[in-house]
């Protein structure tokens, strides 16, 4: 499967890291914005070359001609995690003035499977619009919001909870959380 990662400046860049690592048999494009950087560094032990080791390839957020800004790029999906408000809105309202939020403009042109994780809470009226809207138009809004039906005993084991959503949505196997009941 060929993905798209982005991972934007919002708080929980471990989500997209995590999600990177799971999705190591697939062929994975990632981009960086410039705020996530900086979040990788306040928040974890790593830094973005780390987050590209995981990919297969990566690209800089303000390189509008990377191959993944063209629909004639055959791509299969699409993750922002985390999604900020400001990159949610952009895309909801199709402003595509970086990397990110053009190639999400393609995947929506496109029909192609967008999952947006946004982190953020409260959330703004307008942001519930926006992901409305979104919803509305075949986007999947999965808020980084972990179950405790599981019992976590570890933040990883909050992280492996929407990581395994993540890949759920994506149609993809995965053995980081057994479902509810699951057998």
């Amino acid at each position: 499967m060929r993905i798209v990662v982005a991972v934007t400046g919002a708080s929980g860049v471990v989500y997209g890291y995590n999600l990177l690592r799971a999705l190591k048999v697939h062929d994975v494009s990632l981009i960086l914005s410039e705020d996530a950087k900086t979040v990788i560094e306040e928040e974890t032990n790593l830094t973005a070359k780390d987050f590209e080791k995981t990919a297969s390839r990566a690209y800089r957020n303000d390189d509008m001609a990377a191959p993944v800004s063209s629909g004639s790029n055959r791509l299969d999906a699409m993750v922002i995690v985390p999604c900020s408000g400001t990159t949610l809105s952009k895309v909801a309202v199709g402003i595509a003035d970086n990397l990110i939020t053009r190639t999400a403009a393609v995947c929506l042109k496109e029909r192609r499977k967008l999952v947006l994780v946004p982190r953020e809470t409260p959330v703004s009226p307008i942001i519930l619009e926006n992901m409305l809207k979104l919803s509305r138009l075949g986007v999947v809004i999965l808020p980084a919001s972990p179950g405790f039906y599981a019992r976590p005993k570890s933040a990883q084991d909050f992280v492996d909870f929407v990581v395994a959503r993540i890949m759920d949505q994506l149609g993809l196997e995965q053995e980081l959380f057994r479902g509810w009941k699951a057998e």
